[in-house]
């Protein structure tokens, strides 16, 4: 058992000062006082002056490696446990990208496990940038409705020269095979979508909806801060759909991309529903730069702490308030996923919480009810760490 005390807590939205007790995998009291006299065995950490979120979720993140677009060489590794906790994530949804060739998603389904088995919440979704999308049983249905670990399906490349260039048919496909599944399957059979450079980047998402009773909310369009003007059109798109912005590759590509926070900022000017925009890394993607022709001209590969850092900076440079700072990468997400238990403090919920001090810096870290990080010091890390 733990027991934090005095946490200014932001559940996101605001709870003022309480103690937060979790027992097991979770929180079982939010309280003004707490009294620990009469609980056994009980671990106590002093949060005075300390600010109380939910874990991050961080809903793309390349766990079993991706890349490739510069041939064998350039394929990323693995991510490690630790990439993971030092950017206060406690949940992460793996994702295959370009390579659904090599790779395989019976290997991105046993690092969902590994994770799992190292101390925190991960899933998967299934597919790549192809379609027809690679399957472990076949099928997309089957795949959402008989593994626990596979949420949605994703992702779907379009607008871009490495996408199959899918159908308006083939789209709606996808689409309503991840719904079914996600159906069955007690699940949101939410699909990622990657966009490409291409200009009317959201035109197929507007057509599978205007030609069929799929809505834009079955997709999670990423990528949004590519550029400018996609995220010019972000602003109309993400008044009915979902948006999600990058946050792994501005730093690569300042010129071309707009600033994660500053991407966030703008949309919530824009008129975009704060519960309608997410942000997610990309972390252990590659982070590629075509030229006109399709040469490939550069290649970097984007990290977790991407996340923590810009949620950071919506805070403390855009302005943008800590609750809605802190959703875009935690209710938001939980919401979109279906991930019931995740992304909020509240009794009863998942014990996936992050302690930071005024500056947004981590501090403590409890992943399912385990104590990950204490006093900025990381206490468990993935099984080939030193």
């Amino acid at each position: 058992m733990i027991l934090l005390r005095s946490c200014t807590v932001f559940a996101p939205e605001p709870m003022g000062k309480k103690d937060v007790l979790i027992a097991g995998t979770k929180i079982v009291a939010i309280e003004d006082r707490i009294t620990a006299g009469e609980i056994p065995a009980i671990s106590e950490i002093c949060c005075d002056g300390l600010l109380l979120m939910p874990g991050l979720i961080d809903a793309h993140v390349h766990i079993a490696g991706a890349g490739g677009e510069g041939g064998p060489a350039t394929r990323t590794p693995e991510m490690h446990l630790s990439k993971m906790l030092e950017a206060a994530v406690t949940t992460v949804v793996g994702c295959q990208g370009t390579d659904g060739v090599t790779r395989s998603l019976e290997s991105l389904l046993m690092k969902v496990k590994a994770l799992r088995q190292e101390g925190v919440s991960a899933y998967m979704v299934t597919g790549s940038y192809q379609v027809p999308v690679p399957t472990l049983t076949g099928d997309i249905a089957k795949d959402i409705a008989m593994f626990d670990e596979v949420i949605g399906t994703g992702e779907i490349a379009i607008s871009d020269h490495r996408s199959s260039c899918p159908t308006t048919d083939k789209l709606k496909r996808v689409a309503s095979q991840s719904r079914i599944g996600g159906m069955l399957g007690g699940k949101q059979g939410t699909v990622i979508i990657h966009l490409g450079d291409a200009h009317d980047p959201f035109r197929p998402l507007y057509e599978v909806a205007q030609t069929s009773e799929l809505r834009l909310t079955q997709f999670l369009p990423t990528h949004c801060n590519r550029n400018h003007h996609i995220l010019e059109e972000a602003k109309k798109y993400g008044k009915l759909g979902y948006i999600d912005i990058t946050t792994a590759s501005y730093p690569f590509f300042p010129v071309e991309e707009l600033k994660p926070s500053r991407a966030v900022a703008e949309l919530l000017q824009a008129g975009v529903p704060s519960n309608h925009i997410t942000m997610s890394s990309d972390g252990f993607g590659s982070l590629p730069r075509f030229d006109s022709n399709g040469k490939l001209l550069k290649l970097e590969m984007g990290y977790p702490i991407s996340l923590l850092n810009e949620v950071r900076d919506c805070i403390l440079l855009e302005g943008i308030d800590i609750p809605t700072a802190v959703s875009v990468a935690t209710i938001n997400v939980a919401k979109i996923f279906g991930l019931h238990q995740k992304g909020r403090i509240e009794v009863g919920l998942d014990a996936d919480l992050a302690i930071f001090d005024s500056q947004i810096n981590l501090m403590h870290l409890v992943a399912m009810g385990n104590l990950m990080v204490k006093d900025g010091i990381m206490l468990k890390k993935g099984t080939y760490e030193s």
